[in-house]
């Protein structure tokens, strides 16, 4: 009976990684208590899904220069660098972004901006990693 209790546990486990793909955002020199992490998934029409999960983060007007949002930015491999939407933090002990894009993209990062709806980004760089 343990050994179909195992079976089932890590085929479960491997099920659920073997959807996407998780990345970890390097510590931040801007902020340092934030942990950010996100999952890039290929859904059943064949676009990319992107959440992001942020723990510790502070409120964009707490930062220096102080802004208004963090703006998330995809680096696509044909296309060149997307703004994919809004971080929403105001001092949330955790805060989650979800969206879905049909550009295929290699990095993602965040930055501070005035304003979310910019075509490139303008702000101070947040974070960033690969995926």
């Amino acid at each position: 009976m343990k050994t179909v209790s195992y079976l089932l546990t890590l085929i479960v486990l491997l099920s659920l990684t073997a959807c996407g793909t998780t990345a970890r955002f390097p510590v931040s020199n801007v902020v340092p208590a934030a942990n950010i992490k996100a999952v890039k998934k290929t859904d059943s029409n064949k676009n990319i899904t992107l959440e992001i999960t942020a723990k510790n983060l502070a409120s964009p007007d707490r930062m220096s220069p102080p802004g208004k949002v963090y703006s998330v930015w995809v680096v696509t491999n044909d296309y060149g660098i997307k703004n994919v939407g809004q971080l929403m933090n105001d001092n949330a002990e955790k805060s989650s972004f979800k969206t879905v894009t049909p550009f295929d993209f290699s990095e993602v990062f965040i930055t501070v901006e005035n304003q979310g709806d910019l075509k490139f980004p303008t702000g101070v760089e947040i974070s960033r990693t690969r995926i």
